[in-house]
């Protein structure tokens, strides 16, 4: 038998790649990141839609380890996003260990051997001794359930996966949905096309977008000061903290925000009609916070119609209404976000005693600090249930779990276990204590929103993001059943497996 690498990485994305990056400086080297697609990048890579961006600024949504003093605007665009990934995958030497074009179908854990066999799309099978989920839960497209939408004789996408060569010039587009993405494109394409219709379900909350061109002088001193760079990186990151206040302990404080909210929209859109079409109806941050400067300016061009009335079918040539109308289209564009809750749907994943990891979340997405669940042993989720945030940079959070994963799994090489297990107890009291604290956050105030599971659970973060870096410092061994290496086990697994280089791992896989 191969001896068994030390951990397979699934994904290289932000979460991925950050695994690679803190397994590397762990000396640990005997490890593959196994990647659908023939890049880097993640979400960053599958969203090209016209004018996507992040909505946090750049210089806090990128890695800590790796500061880029180059953004050139204060939020960075989906193209130069994926660059800086890119340039990290290189930086850090993780292109050796990069898989391709590798589709993981199912992991199945061996409770004999602690060691898990991880099975792709290609038949190919590698056995590891850990695993990091890093799949992220922004890649699976969310398409509407209205009834008829497979009738449409025109074209019909998601904005996940744009369509490049369809040319958009003159033609009578309809894009259901307006959350994050459909904010971002909808004013880039409404020049474009001959008539845009926008269907509405529910009004986002919109704040404006502090964006601008970051001068070269500003790039200057970010490179060659790297203390101005950091205070930047700091005090976006507490003013962005500063908002879980109103967002998981004192939802009234976002009252006043409102208030502020409601004059921007007043001076943003004149029409009363329109403006009325637009006002949410639940409370600020219940369902994610949006930022744009030219969303409401994109609604009030002549060829542009915000349609709120119900949608009751789509038909051959365009989409009906509840009241009998219909809009005659040539494109359907679906905004309509991923399947958050069924982000791990397409990987079999098999722990103990066969449970398959999705079947054990039917009920509940049990999991302690989102980074493992009970009855997987030595398996490591990144941005899993409960670790996602409405108020601040998820790499903060990313980057907090990668190295929390890295050392559980060189606890597991140092000692000689074979695996750890998180204990029912330790985990059942992490979810009494998020259930508690999730009661008083303003995402439990009355809205349906991708925070919550379709029962209503919220997997969100209820807490400062500073509290969740304090708690995942350390891995407490004491939280997890320990089963030490025996026999023929130890020596497959001796000190020595672990020095395998890059080069030997090629040749084995």
């Amino acid at each position: 038998m191969d001896t068994p690498l030390s951990v397979v990485v699934i994904g290289a994305g932000f979460s991925g790649l950050a695994a690679g990056v803190q397994l590397r400086r762990a000396g640990i080297e005997d490890f593959v990141i196994l990647e659908k697609a023939g890049r880097v990048g993640g979400t960053w890579r599958e969203n090209t839609y016209p004018g996507a961006a992040c909505d946090i600024p750049s210089h806090l949504y990128s890695y800590s380890f790796e500061p880029n003093p180059k953004w050139s605007r204060a939020y960075g665009g989906q193209v130069e996003i994926l660059a800086y990934l890119e340039r990290v995958a290189d930086k850090y030497q993780l292109r050796p260990h990069l898989r391709f074009g590798r589709h993981v179908e199912q992991a199945r854990f061996a409770e004999d051997t602690g060691l898990w066999q991880v099975t792709t799309a290609t038949g190919e099978c590698f056995t590891a001794r850990s695993i990091i989920l890093g799949n992220g839960a922004l890649h699976i497209p969310q398409s509407p359930a209205i009834p008829g939408l497979s009738t449409f004789t025109g074209k019909q996408f998601h904005s996940a996966r744009w369509d490049h060569d369809y040319d958009l010039a003159g033609k009578r587009v309809a894009v259901i949905g307006t959350g994050a993405s459909a904010i971002q494109f909808v004013p880039h394409i409404a020049p474009r096309v001959q008539q845009l219709h926008v269907f509405q379900r529910t009004p986002p909350w919109i704040v404006p977008k502090r964006d601008r061109v970051m001068s070269a002088a500003e790039r200057w001193l970010f490179d060659h000061v790297p203390a101005t760079h950091w205070i930047r990186r700091t005090g976006l990151y507490w003013l962005m903290e500063s908002r879980v206040v109103g967002f998981a302990f004192a939802p009234k404080v976002n009252e006043l925000i409102e208030k502020i909210v409601m004059r921007f929209i007043a001076e943003q859109v004149p029409d009363p009609r329109l403006r009325e079409k637009l006002t949410p109806r639940y409370r600020f941050g219940c369902k994610r916070v949006l930022i744009s400067n030219d969303y409401y300016p994109a609604l009030q061009r002549d060829n542009v119609e915000l349609v709120t009335e119900r949608i009751e079918a789509v038909t051959p040539r365009g989409i009906r209404l509840a009241d009998g109308s219909e809009r005659e289209v040539d494109a359907i564009i679906c905004g309509t976000g991923f399947r958050v809750t069924d982000y791990l749907s397409s990987i079999r994943i098999i722990g103990r005693n066969g449970v398959e990891l999705n079947d054990a979340w039917r009920s509940s997405l049990r999991n302690y600090l989102g980074i493992t669940v009970s009855g997987f042993p030595n398996l490591f989720l990144l941005m899993g249930p409960n670790t996602g945030l409405g108020h601040n940079s998820m790499i903060f959070m990313i980057e907090a779990q990668a190295r929390y994963a890295t050392q559980a799994i060189a606890a597991v090489r140092d000692r000689a276990l074979s695996f750890i297990d998180v204990r029912p107890a330790v985990e059942q009291k992490f979810r009494a204590e998020l259930s508690r604290k999730m009661k008083n956050t303003v995402w439990t105030t009355g809205c349906q929103s991708w925070y919550q599971t379709p029962d209503g659970e919220v997997f969100l973060w209820p807490g400062a993001t500073f509290d969740y870096w304090r708690r995942t410092r350390r891995v407490d061994l004491e939280d997890f059943e320990q089963r030490p290496m025996v026999g023929k086990m130890l020596e497959r697994n001796s000190p020595t497996s672990g020095t395998r280089s890059i080069d030997e791992i090629s040749r084995a896989h």
